[in-house]
């Protein structure tokens, strides 16, 4: 959809941007992110032509955009700026039908499509529409934005720090309803921010720019998991994955090569095996597909008079299990609910890929604690 090929920017002697290149999949929400004067805002600001480039080409669609119409270009992209934007002479009406009336659009199809844009920010039509923007309140003022960038239904939207003037409240809300607008709409939005947990919550991936320079472009969950080096760590905050523990799967946490047996293995070789390994119980499995036929505990074992029988003959194969995408907030649900110590993770084809043990909770849990004091 967007492509960035090598771009640089330099303002007299001052480097802006230095060999930026990325790609913003279509319907994709990217939140560019990083501290003051990292080249952010410069970056949004060539999508629409309002900077151009020293060097290096932007392709929107495959169409290099310095070929295009600057105008035109503009026209087909909608804009939301931290300050509003709109214009104070005007009344909300007059704002958001500006560029449709300026594209020649139909009178009635325009009326019909501010309403619609007026219910899709929560705004009753009724109280706002010929208000002038000075008796909105900050909030009220930014929905008014945002539905204006819509108007026009551009395939791109350019968000610049939309909500930062906000209060905590205000700017939550409005974070919560662009995630529903862009769920529904699949729009492709490039949003500027300073904020890390504003980027997490939005985002489809994150773009982390640091002296004009990407240095990590990845989806949220893999820029918490994985960063790339230590400004990254630093910036994102080594706590913060607590703060999202939906991005905590099972597979992040999982012993990843749990003790296994077959089915006809005997009870007494399963209770030597236990013991060698230092485990209380053991995943029954197929030997060829290790699919999970059952849980086999050492309690249960010990009870037995003849130990020489298979273990097939006490197999619990009522087992609880989780797939490797279940977050730690499913999985510490499933152990309090049905008061078990060991979880087995299978794939879509039921084969045990891990285990969960209370064990390796509570060393993930207590990672929280460790980084907090370190």
């Amino acid at each position: 959809m967007i492509k960035f090929e090598n771009i640089s920017k330099k303002f007299k002697n001052t480097t802006v941007l230095s060999d930026v290149s990325f790609e913003i999949e279509k319907g994709k929400l990217v939140a560019i992110i990083g501290e003051s004067g990292c080249g952010k805002t410069t970056t949004l600001k060539m999508i629409n032509g309002l900077i151009t480039p020293t060097s290096g080409k932007i392709y929107i669609n495959n169409e290099d955009i310095s070929t295009k119409n600057v105008i035109d270009l503009r026209r087909n992209m909608g804009y939301v700026i931290q300050q509003t934007g709109l214009f104070p002479h005007m009344t909300i009406r007059e704002n958001i039908e500006l560029i449709p009336k300026v594209q020649n659009k139909n009178p009635e199809d325009i009326t019909q499509q501010t309403y619609n844009l007026m219910d899709m920010v929560g705004l009753d039509c009724d109280k706002f529409l010929n208000r002038y923007p000075v008796e909105l309140s900050g909030g009220q003022q930014q929905r008014v934005g945002v539905a204006r960038a819509f108007a026009t239904n551009p395939d791109i939207i350019l968000m610049d720090e939309p909500f930062s003037a906000l209060d905590p409240i205000t700017r939550s809300s409005l974070q919560d309803e662009l995630v529903n607008l862009q769920s529904k709409l699949k729009k492709t939005i490039i949003f500027v921010t300073h904020d890390m947990d504003e980027a997490i919550k939005i985002s489809d991936k994150m773009c982390i720019m640091d002296k004009g320079k990407i240095i990590q472009y990845d989806t949220p969950e893999n820029i918490l998991k994985n960063p790339v080096n230590d400004f990254v760590s630093q910036f994102v905050g080594k706590k913060r994955i607590w703060t999202s523990p939906d991005f905590i799967k099972a597979e992040d946490i999982m012993i990843e090569n749990p003790i296994t047996c077959s089915r006809n293995l005997s009870i007494f070789k399963c209770i030597e095996k236990m013991r060698s390994y230092k485990v209380d119980s053991l995943m029954v499995v197929d030997n060829k597909s290790k699919k999970l036929q059952g849980i086999v505990k050492a309690k249960q074992m010990r009870s037995i008079d003849d130990k020489s029988i298979q273990v097939s003959s006490i197999l619990n194969n009522n087992y609880i299990y989780v797939s490797p995408n279940d977050t730690i907030i499913d999985i510490l649900k499933i152990v309090n609910e049905n008061n078990i110590s060991t979880v087995p993770v299978l794939n879509d084809s039921s084969s045990l890929i891990g285990l969960i043990t209370e064990s390796s909770l509570v060393t993930t849990l207590s990672q929280q604690y460790i980084e907090e004091e370190a």
